[in-house]
């Protein structure tokens, strides 16, 4: 595969491509056509072609697509077919959901720790991961060889929190704060504001019952 940019829109199909050839997969199929995976995913057959022409296509004129060996290679464009060692730093609500989410696991990201600042929650056990203090980070990541951090605290506490994942090692963070973190070009944040998702559904909503409005 060329070093070239591939852009976000096109990265943020991956993971839907890799669900719907998961599923084929346990259906028993074996091949499919551009066309028929439009119709699945509700993309254009033109657009998947497109996707998949960042990374060499993969399909053959005639045949389509073998869905067992897309799948995997789409795995490995995705990074699921290695382990990445991942810390939740946050042990409230949704922290805890994230631990208690098994399908991580299955797709190659192994919760190795959780941490939190709160007295009452360090030395609770979430699905067989004790919590424990922040005062233990640093040593814990460079000992289990941690890569990824969940950040699900307080955006009061999150940019000194982050400093701290950084310098440590972390590599990526998955950034469910609502607040923009100032970290080195070679660390990647991904950010997950559920409020912002919410208000987009809000708008989509109001957007439809307007159109259904003037329809009438």
């Amino acid at each position: 595969m060329e070093d070239k940019e591939i852009s976000k829109a096109v990265i943020a199909r991956l993971p839907r491509y890799y669900r719907y050839l998961g599923e084929l997969l346990e259906y028993g199929v074996e091949r499919i056509s551009s066309n028929e995976l439009s119709v699945r995913m509700k993309v254009t057959a033109s657009q998947i072609r497109q996707d998949l022409n960042n990374f060499g296509g993969f399909g053959q004129q005639g045949y389509g697509y073998n869905v067992k060996h897309l799948h995997t290679e789409i795995g490995k464009i995705l990074g699921v077919d290695r382990q990445h060692n991942l810390i939740i730093v946050g042990a409230g609500n949704l922290g805890q959901a994230i631990a208690n989410y098994a399908n991580f696991e299955k797709r190659g990201f192994i919760i190795k720790g959780m941490f939190d600042v709160n007295p009452r929650l360090i030395g609770l056990v979430v699905r067989g991961i004790e919590v424990r203090g922040v005062d233990d980070l640093e040593r814990f990541i460079k000992q289990n060889d941690v890569q990824m951090a969940a950040l699900t605290i307080p955006k009061t506490k999150a940019p000194e929190i982050a400093d701290r994942l950084v310098n440590a090692g972390i590599k990526a963070i998955w950034n469910f704060a609502h607040v923009d973190l100032n970290v080195p070009d070679d660390v990647v944040v991904e950010n997950v504001h559920l409020s912002e998702s919410l208000m987009q559904l809000s708008y989509r909503v109001c957007s439809m019952e307007e159109k259904n409005r003037k329809h009438k």
